[in-house]
């Protein structure tokens, strides 16, 4: 079966069905994000040499787009997975791509920097000139073969939900330039090959949380919000390519694919506030914020029984969910 036909049969069995109590409810689209992986389509983009699908943006394109005219939620949380991916595909460890190429796993985008709006890559200021190293408050510090990773990042898709996060720091070892370097197109970096590194996250990471009082700014249901590290441990192999080379593969390789994934959606639907999650206001440069949301209990869900959807602010940190409560995919 073509994944077209795999497409079709997914939106019409388990998406359509429960996009309006994804969308009204607020209801992370967990049956629809099982599906997908079951069908092949979130193994898509994956190398064709790790069991994936071996295709690429265009394909991925097409899939959010079509989801979208059903379920923006999930077209969202498809976006931030194939964007993730185009990285992972390329640095991530031989199990991993597996996992990724059998459906098994899905991965999102922890990038943004922890002031207002979250829209901001990391590694940037609001103004656009590039942060020198010890500015951007996303720490990262080796002992030994562990990491030390401390940061907020704001309007992550499927946050609490996602099996991992593909996170970008500071540099391990920065070199303080004596004066940035000026911006130009998608080749801004840190002068000084302070560029950050990027780093795998898993969602069952000691310490990884998720506020109570999400920070949201997508679709209802997609389950996005902040992410805090205060700090969270992962091993030294966690890296994904060089230290000091993250910024780099984020605007190189993750940028372009999500650009093309957020356009392919905003051709269906309304791109404004309620549709374009902190992720893609980042490749759209924007910085707006979302509406307040109400506080989720230990296993994900709102109080009144919605789970995701937007909010603005991080509300009460000391009521807060870990990051890693996931149902397998």
């Amino acid at each position: 079966m073509s994944y077209r036909s795999s497409l079709s049969a997914v939106l019409a069995d388990v998406v359509a069905p429960a996009a309006e109590v994804t969308g009204g409810q607020g209801r992370f689209p967990r049956a629809a994000v099982t599906a997908l992986g079951r069908a092949g389509l979130l193994g898509l983009t994956a190398p064709a040499a790790d069991g994936g699908g071996g295709r690429g943006s265009a394909e991925a394109a097409e899939v959010v787009a079509r989801t979208a005219s059903v379920c923006p939620a999930t077209a969202t949380v498809l976006t931030s997975h194939f964007a993730a991916v185009a990285a992972l595909g390329m640095y991530g460890s031989a199990w991993l791509r597996g996992e990724i190429a059998a459906g098994r796993h899905l991965a999102t985008l922890a990038l943004g920097e922890g002031g207002p709006g979250g829209s901001g890559l990391a590694g940037e200021r609001a103004d656009g000139w590039p942060l020198l190293p010890g500015e951007g408050g996303a720490t990262a510090v080796r002992r030994g073969d562990v990491v030390s990773l401390r940061a907020r990042r704001r309007g992550v898709v499927a946050a609490g939900e996602a099996d991992s996060y593909l996170w970008l720091s500071e540099a391990l070892e920065p070199s303080r330039p004596t004066e940035p370097q000026v911006p130009s197109g998608s080749s801004r970096r840190l002068a000084g090959g302070g560029g950050g590194t990027l780093w795998l996250v898993p969602a069952h990471a000691s310490d990884l949380f998720v506020p109570a009082r999400p920070c949201g700014g997508g679709p209802s249901g997609s389950g996005t919000s902040t992410v805090c590290a205060d700090p969270v441990l992962v091993p030294a192999d966690a890296m994904l390519g060089p230290d000091g080379a993250g910024l780099d593969i984020v605007l190189g390789v993750v940028r372009p694919w999500l650009l093309e994934l957020t356009d392919a959606m905003a051709a269906v639907v309304p791109r404004d506030d309620e549709v374009l999650s902190g992720q893609a206001r980042f490749a759209d440069a924007s910085s707006e914020g979302g509406g307040p949301e109400d506080a989720r209990s230990g296993d994900g869900r709102s109080m009144d029984g919605r789970s995701g959807g937007a909010g603005s602010g991080d509300g009460d940190l000391r009521a807060c969910r870990p990051a890693g409560t996931l149902a397998a995919t």
